[in-house]
């Protein structure tokens, strides 16, 4: 059974599509391409699961597709200009649609090629993994990566629609599974208590695959992000709470090379480490930090950062953040299980003390 959410965007708006099976409905992504030339992007891990069933459904357009390396590592300028290749010797107009077919990597690039070509083309987010399916193809947010910060050179874009079909997550690894479930509890903790609760009780069901708990675990992630995503598009507010754990997270993911720790497993770690800097500000108990920790161990996740990264490189590497304002690094932090806030109002003593 499909369901269809909408985000919210006056004339960006567009539905996100989550069912089983949903590459067998070819009209769900042809009545959002707007001209006969089609360009999907994936990698060398997605495509010989699922690009000719996707190609299958599109004989009446000219397609091409490009295939990139899989990783964090490739997420880069230098790959991102395999797609502009490929678009151009194409000889593609500006009326092509750019289809990410991928996860979080392949959704972010294509989405800020689709951005840059000929100043804006349309493109469409088939997310294969968890992470991308919950979070990442979501709310119009593409990017790259540079050696000195993560997702730092990129765009607002909007998808002219989100096609989450939960079968793919059945050749999902269990690390990736468990990558993507950090982001579905960073969900409970910034403003859904309910939802935090309803992981507690089903964290093992979601482990093992049950379908229709992942895919109600999905809807409710769609929605929250959605909603936040209508009230704040381009991040100047209440969007920001999305980033729960993100800060430490990304500084884990630079300094221990692209990659290594999945952004997931960092933003888990960087989960932990908020909810301990806001315990040493008393805003939390100590027991909720014990239960958040609990929940992310019983998702497969690490709860600890990697001890070979220093204080000082850790403050290097959060310093180049996009949410630092005026030299001072703003986190978000808890003031309880699902009451998250944006803050520059903690003990950089305590920080310092977190990070050593």
């Amino acid at each position: 059974m499909m369901k269809t959410l909408q985000v919210a965007l006056d004339e960006r708006s567009y539905p996100i599509y989550i069912g089983d099976d949903l590459l067998s409905r070819p009209e769900l992504l042809t009545s959002h391409i707007r001209g006969k030339e089609v360009l999907v992007v994936t990698n060398e891990t997605v495509a010989p699961l699922y690009l000719q069933k996707l190609l299958d459904g599109l004989t009446n357009y000219r397609c091409e597709a490009v295939i990139l390396p899989d990783g964090e590592e490739f997420k880069n300028l230098t790959v991102l200009n395999e797609i502009f290749d490929k678009t151009l010797a194409s000889q593609f107009s500006r009326h092509v649609t750019m289809i990410a077919l991928g996860g979080g990597v392949i959704g972010d690039m294509t989405g800020f090629a689709a951005a840059c070509y000929q100043r804006g083309v349309p493109f469409i987010q088939i997310p294969t993994t968890l992470l991308s399916q919950v979070d990442s193809s979501v709310g119009g947010k593409t990017a790259v990566n540079h050696a000195l910060g993560k997702n730092m050179i990129g765009a607002f874009y909007q998808p002219q629609c989100v096609i989450a079909d939960t079968a793919t997550l059945n050749t999902l690894d269990d690390r990736q599974l468990s990558s993507g479930l950090a982001e579905v509890i960073k969900y409970g903790l910034i403003n859904d208590v309910a939802f935090f609760v309803w992981l507690e009780e089903n964290i093992s069901a979601l482990r093992n695959r049950d379908q229709d708990i992942l895919a109600e675990a999905i809807e409710r992630s769609c929605r929250d992000k959605a909603d936040i995503v209508a009230q704040d598009e381009l991040e100047q507010g209440v969007r920001a709470l999305l980033n729960l754990g993100h800060t430490f997270g990304h500084a884990i993911e630079t300094g221990m090379g692209y990659g290594t720790v999945l952004h997931g497993e960092g933003v888990a770690i960087g989960m932990v480490m908020a909810a301990e800097l806001s315990s040493a500000m008393d805003w939390i108990q100590v027991e909720d930090v014990e239960r958040i920790k609990k929940l992310l161990l019983a998702a497969g996740l690490p709860i600890s950062p990697p001890e070979v990264l220093s204080s000082e490189q850790f403050m290097n590497l959060m310093s180049v953040d996009k949410k630092v304002q005026n030299g001072k690094i703003r986190l978000i932090l808890l003031k309880a299980i699902g009451q998250a806030i944006i803050s520059d109002d903690y003990s950089p003593d305590k920080l310092a003390a977190l990070l050593t």
